[in-house]
């Protein structure tokens, strides 16, 4: 065994072929191939890589997305664009679609001699919705770019049965943005960052810094940017100790970036600041609310159903941080109303907190909200524009059947289901018993 080894080492090594690659299943699939084979295998040229069997394999795919398919017009899709530039610097542009089923890429386009115009961004997008099917598309997800608005508005006359809805994960990191520019909390991640600058900027702190902490690294990267920054501040808090007694040991004070130094007097006065741990003890309560929000939306685990409601419970956090007090939390409240209006307030997002049992059987208040009820009301129009029959099923009957937990909402397994949200809870598998 150990010889068939070293043979296969060369060819690893010499390829450059990434070592997380041997743990992928398709490399597993092909050295059994190889073995059922027997002696004298030979593999196939690079022709052949290149032709027919890339060919193949294209076709294959599209067969293993035939599920995928076939969902969207089940239950619905969003199409979701993706821009980004490479690092020689051109445009791209990436068009998915994501179901109950996963995600599928649909296709790449480089947009570098292109004027990212919302007439532009429509053109493309409405181009995407005719080969997926009107009929099937529930809404388009893109970032809150002015261009990505004014495609909306374009979509809004043209397929009003569509929704346009802002990336989560986008709409919220500027939340947390916004409420860092807050004078109470840039300071302190002003201070965090010039401190964790300071450090990683010199081989002798960074020594002492790995050594204090016993060669934890106090920087931590998180799925954009603030979330470095929250990371860090939590990073930092954990190691609170440690970092203070490493500025004030004698190896320290000894080296040329001590608090003698002219460079090294501001990080040892940020250390040792009373007021710059309170500070950021403040900051983790006041985000981590939201930085939670944030994860969810960013993780694989529809979310759509616990947008809204995730961020009623972060508000409510907030307040408790802030002592109760509104003159504390209300600066902080008015950034996160201003990002989320018409972002992820949305007669969707609305009705799918509405639909969520996880929310609405704990609470059923809820349906005195007279905006929520609005917003379900719209959704129905708008997914059944011209049935008036099927518009009065859902709202008349439908609806009262799951306020009432009437069939298969009132089964144990649906309820059990809906009093922990876990990992393993999808609401809608619930509209689907």
């Amino acid at each position: 065994m150990d010889k068939y080894v070293s043979d296969i080492n060369p060819g690893v090594y010499e390829a450059g072929i990434p070592f997380y690659a041997i743990d992928n299943n398709s490399f597993a699939q092909f050295c059994e191939a190889v073995g059922q084979f027997g002696v004298g295998y030979q593999p196939p040229s690079q022709y052949k890589l290149r032709e027919p069997l890339l060919k193949a394999e294209v076709e294959r795919t599209k067969k293993c997305l035939k599920k995928q398919e076939q969902e969207w017009a089940s239950t619905g899709c969003s199409i979701m664009t993706d821009a980004w530039s490479d690092r020689k610097r051109r445009s791209i542009m990436n068009l998915c679609v994501n179901c109950k089923e996963g995600t599928t890429f649909l296709y790449s386009k480089e947009t570098s001699d292109e004027s990212h115009t919302g007439e532009y961004i429509f053109n493309y997008v409405d181009k995407c919705i005719e080969e997926v099917g009107p009929k099937n598309v529930v809404q388009v997800v893109t970032d809150n770019a002015s261009n990505n608005m004014a495609a909306a508005e374009l979509l809004k006359v043209k397929r009003p049965n569509i929704f346009w809805s802002s990336c989560a994960t986008h709409t919220i990191n500027l939340m947390l943005e916004g409420i860092g520019k807050l004078p109470k909390f840039k300071g302190v991640i002003e201070k965090a960052n010039a401190f964790t600058i300071f450090i990683y900027a010199h081989h002798t702190t960074l020594a002492l810094m790995r050594k204090a902490t016993k060669k934890r690294d106090i920087v931590r990267p998180g799925v954009t940017r603030f979330a470095t920054s929250f990371l860090t501040l939590q990073s930092l808090a954990e190691k609170k100790e440690a970092l203070k007694v490493m500025v004030t040991s004698d190896e320290w004070g000894k080296s040329k970036w001590g608090p003698s130094s002219s460079k090294g007097k501001t990080p040892y006065a940020t250390v040792l600041s009373i007021s710059f741990w309170n500070g950021v003890s403040l900051c983790l309560k006041v985000f981590a609310p939201l930085v939670k929000v944030l994860r969810l939306v960013d993780g694989d685990r529809p979310s759509m159903g616990f947008v809204y409601g995730e961020l009623q419970k972060a508000k409510q956090e907030i307040i408790e941080a802030c002592m109760f007090k509104e003159a504390q939390y209300k600066p902080i409240f008015d950034i996160i109303d201003t990002k989320s209006q018409g972002r992820l307030d949305s007669p969707l997002h609305l009705t799918a907190y509405l639909l969520n049992p996880f929310y609405f059987y704990k609470d059923q208040t809820i349906q005195n909200d007279s905006s929520i009820m609005e917003a379900v009301i719209e959704c129905v129009e708008r997914f059944y524009p011209e049935d008036v029959d099927a518009q009065d099923y859902v709202i008349n009957k439908e609806l009262l059947m799951y306020k009432n937990k009437v069939g298969m909402f009132g089964k144990i397994v649906a309820v059990k289901g809906c009093e922990a949200n876990n990992d393993n809870y999808d609401p809608g598998k619930v509209w689907l018993f």
